[in-house]
Parts: C-alpha cells; structure tokens; sequence
C-alpha cells in the first residue's frame, strides 16, 4: 500500500510539471530587447505565424545598407522585419527565418521561452548544430 501511494504521489507531481511547462502559443507576443541591448524586436501575429520587426535601435536613422536586395539598402533599419514566417510547435516556435542587418545574411531559426521573460533564439545554417543562440529579454 506504501509503495502505491508513492507512486501515485509521483505520477501527480510529473503531470503538474509537465502542466507547469506548457506554452501559450501567443506567449512571445511583445517587445524583447537583443542580448546586446542595442535592440529592441515587436513580435507579432498574422494569421497563424509570428514576425518581429525592429521597434527601436541605439544608431538611429542608420540603414539597410548590407541587404543583399539592393532594393532594399536605403530602407531604415527600424521598422524592418527580421523575424519572419514562425509556427508554434508545442513549446518552441520553429520554422522561421531571422534576418542579421549587421551582415545582411538570413538564417534558419527557432525560438524558445526560457521563462516569461527571457526568449532564446537560435539562427542557424543548415541544421541547428551549425548556428548561434542569445537570450533576448521581455521589455516590460
């Protein structure tokens, strides 16, 4: 009888942690700013994937000068989409793009909530053994 009711005492406590971890798919909705502190990323929806786009940046007024679409060159860095094309996948959020303006190169990429203030992003070359992660933080 012991033994039963410490099983079921821990089958309870694995269910209410593995509740505890869910994720709203929403939960990235918001502002982040970049490991650096240099940055800050909106994270929205539209339709069912989720974008980010630069909400505010330390060099002000600077532009898109190493896009490779020379199209795009002249465009302000604040107010484009770096983030594109994301689905929720249980807790992560995968599929998506993230574009550098720092070197004008987009990367396959993923997102996970750390906690409900801290997003880890993953960009990455082919598979994601082959790339690099930051920890962007919730602006409140």
């Amino acid at each position: 009888m012991k033994n039963l009711i410490n099983t079921l005492v821990i089958l309870l406590l694995v269910v209410n942690v593995s509740k505890a971890q869910s994720v709203s798919k929403d939960a990235i909705l918001g502002e982040w700013l970049s490991q650096e502190k240099d940055g800050k990323v909106l994270i929205f929806k539209q339709g069912e994937k989720y974008f980010g786009k630069i909400s505010w940046g330390k060099s002000t007024g600077r532009k898109d000068s190493k896009n490779p679409d020379a199209s795009l060159r002249n465009r302000d860095i604040i107010g484009s989409t770096i983030l594109k094309d994301f689905v929720f996948k249980g807790k992560n959020w995968e599929d998506g793009t993230i574009y550098d303006p720092n070197s004008g190169k987009t990367y396959s990429c993923t997102m996970k909530l750390k906690n409900d203030d801290a997003l880890e992003i993953r960009g990455y070359v082919g598979i994601s053994l082959l790339g690099r992660t930051t920890l962007w933080t919730r602006v409140k």
